[in-house]
């Protein structure tokens, strides 16, 4: 299991809860931590949502998931080899679409030359309508 390898790598014990929480962020795509444990308790119903928070939090620490806050509520985690993409929600349906990261580059550009601010876009949600909803 490549989860096995990934833990090892980055100095982390492997168990069996954070091989579970690492599968399955990657498999959800973008979850909430109430997602992830539903999706782990699914083949391991013993696992209850305090561990699934301690071991985001671990796994985020490492470098293998990050958060992005999609809304009003809480964070969403998705797989760190996944930071390719903004975020874009929509305010009225709540839809959650993807942009390249790239179409960002200009403006990332212009706030380190104009400002010298330095920003990550990969926890950068941008707010507004999905195409659905300007019609």
């Amino acid at each position: 299991m490549a989860e096995q390898h990934e833990l090892r790598e980055k100095g982390l014990r492997l168990t069996p809860q954070r091989e579970l929480v690492l599968s399955a962020v990657r498999e959800l795509g973008h979850a909430t931590p109430e997602e992830v444990a539903e999706k782990v308790r699914a083949t391991h119903p013993g696992i209850n949502l305090s561990t699934v928070y301690r071991n985001l939090e671990t796994l985020e620490n490492v470098g293998l998931v990050q958060h992005t806050h999609l809304g009003h509520g809480g964070a969403t985690y998705h797989a760190a080899e996944e930071l390719t993409h903004l975020h874009l929600v929509c305010g009225t349906c709540g839809s959650v679409g993807d942009a390249p990261i790239d179409v960002a580059a200009n403006f990332v550009q212009n706030l380190a030359d104009d400002y010298g601010f330095k920003t990550d876009v990969s926890h950068f949600a941008i707010y507004g309508l999905c195409a659905a909803c300007v019609k």
